[in-house]
């Protein structure tokens, strides 16, 4: 029987839960029912007035919305392959990925609709057949999205195969061009089983709202299990602090998840009252390292609530571990940990000769699962390469304890050597985000001609705030080893450079201080 497919899942729950409230983004609501009318007909227009088979790749460019979900859910259902594109891809990367990927259908709203002209122009040499227009505008598209649902009938798409491909994800491409990864429906599937198991609040009657956006890893879970399992599913259009303070009180939302970037805007947000989310019951965080200072923030201010930490990436469908409530212990040393593998996940970390090591010992973190990707797209030796051994590769520096908890202390290419030294810039980022004037930190490695590289940390501290280099790198030498601690502070106004997943462009914050060096780090 084919288990590992989203027929098998949203079908039933049309029986079950059809009449319920699904859908919520701004003004506009939506019941399974109407949901699922709207995604049968989607497929068919998919099929017979764009011509997208099963195994056709369409694009879509736009702010988190309705009309996305729907798309994800036709090409869940086997309508064809989504290829959600990063909406703060600079032009060649836009390009690049619709030649490479052989995209021929994009979708996009009006927000981005000119930028994705410029980037790839109409004509004889687009590789664009249609460009469909998202809601309402009037930006150049041959046709728009209301009207090829209007003219499309409800059919339910033929069912797929478990080794479908399903998502074509591309990487944010922090070194060289972005990585086209392939996902099929059983990887996808397994990842809402392992997730379900891991953050078990997928029940009717829940109300769950999305902040990140739905380009990400992040969301896919979410946008796949709320809505066939009884749940409210609220989205804000693109994150923000304030409206989601706002969301969570209208809609009297119970579960929510951000990465670290999104709860500390949130905490530092001029609306944010603890009673404001009141209903709250649980909360995932998760996609890079919480700042030990904002955990502490947040075990404080809602000592009921449940707080797990989830551990991934898009190659890994995309959850591999986590952290549950249980270990959410102000001052416990597992609260450093990305916790334990989920059911199906194995973990080894490491060293550079593919050694197995022992608890304790760092090196780079590798996983097998049923839930990783196929391949990177027309990218067979960076796919070998990355599975070398038999086991994904995934750049990151780690250790796991005796009960096979992992901690993770750096990307292997964020790791800084200085003197014949390793320093985690993770670990010095902890250090510096727990001195109450700092708001942001990212550390890196600059050239230094007597140790090779120094460590450098950049600071953006709280408004009105005034700190010293002086009394950073004092605070920093009462947590950390003296090779660890900064050799240089610097502070800056504005906020640190976000990729369109709200991590930290340490890439754009090192390329000043090695432009015309002959070593770079990726």
């Amino acid at each position: 029987m084919k288990e590992l497919i989203y027929h098998r899942r949203f079908l039933p729950a049309l029986r079950s839960f059809g009449p319920r409230p699904t859908v919520a983004i701004g003004s506009y609501e939506a019941t399974l029912d109407q949901h699922a009318d709207r995604v049968f007909r989607l497929s068919h227009a998919l099929a017979n007035q764009l011509g997208v088979g099963r195994s056709d790749r369409f694009a879509v460019m736009a702010l988190n919305g309705h009309e996305y979900l729907e798309l994800y859910h036709a090409a869940f259902l086997g309508a064809g392959i989504i290829n959600p594109l990063n909406l703060r891809l600079a032009g060649k990367e836009l390009d690049y990925i619709l030649r490479d990927s052989g995209t021929e259908v994009v979708f996009v709203d009006q927000h981005f609709a000119e930028a994705l002209e410029q980037a790839v122009p109409s004509g004889s040499d687009s590789p664009i057949r249609h460009r469909v227009l998202i809601g309402d505008g009037d930006a150049a598209c041959d046709l728009r999205y209301e009207d090829l649902l209007a003219a499309a009938e409800p059919v339910v798409p033929e069912e797929p195969e478990e080794n479908d491909p399903v998502v074509l994800m591309y990487t944010g491409g922090t070194t060289g061009l972005p990585k086209g990864v392939l996902l099929d429906q059983r990887a996808e599937m397994l990842n809402v089983y392992h997730f379900s198991m891991a953050f078990p609040y997928f029940n009717p009657g829940e109300v769950i709202l999305i902040q990140t956006p739905m380009f990400h890893a992040a969301s896919m879970a979410h946008l796949l299990a709320a809505p066939v399992s009884g749940c409210k599913f609220v989205m804000l259009p693109t994150f923000d602090p304030g409206g989601g303070i706002a969301e969570i009180e209208r809609h009297g939302v119970t579960h929510t998840g951000m990465v670290p970037t999104m709860v500390t805007m949130t905490l530092n947000h001029p609306d944010f009252e603890p009673e404001r989310l009141q209903t709250l019951k649980s909360f995932v965080y998760g996609a890079s390292p919480m700042p030990a200072a904002v955990l502490d923030q947040l075990l404080t201010l809602f000592p009921e609530m449940e707080l797990s930490q989830g551990y991934g990436m898009t190659e890994s469908s995309s959850l591999l571990t986590c952290l549950p409530p249980a270990e959410h212990v102000p001052g416990a040393e597992r609260l450093r940990s990305v916790g334990r593998p989920v059911p199906g996940v194995a973990l080894s970390i490491q060293d550079d000769d593919g050694n197995h090591l022992g608890p304790g010992e760092t090196g780079e973190v590798c996983a097998k699962a049923g839930n990783f990707m196929i391949e990177y797209w027309n990218k067979p030796e960076a796919t070998e390469e990355v599975f070398e051994g038999g086991w994904y590769h995934t750049g990151d520096a780690g250790y796991v304890d005796e009960e096979g908890f992992l901690f993770l202390v750096d990307r292997v290419k964020d790791m800084i050597v200085s003197g014949g030294e390793n320093v985690y810039s993770a670990e010095v980022e902890n250090a510096i985000s727990t001195h109450p004037a700092v708001l942001q930190v990212a550390v890196i490695g600059i050239p230094d001609e007597t140790w090779g590289e120094a460590v450098h940390a950049i600071v953006v501290p709280h408004e009105g705030a005034e700190v010293s280099e002086a009394e950073i790198i004092s605070h920093a030498r009462e947590a950390i080893a003296g090779y660890k601690v900064p050799k240089s502070v610097e502070f800056r106004s504005e906020p640190l450079p976000l990729s369109g997943a709200l991590k930290v462009l340490k890439r754009e914050l090192r390329e000043p201080y090695w432009k015309g060096h002959d070593k770079r780090i990726g």
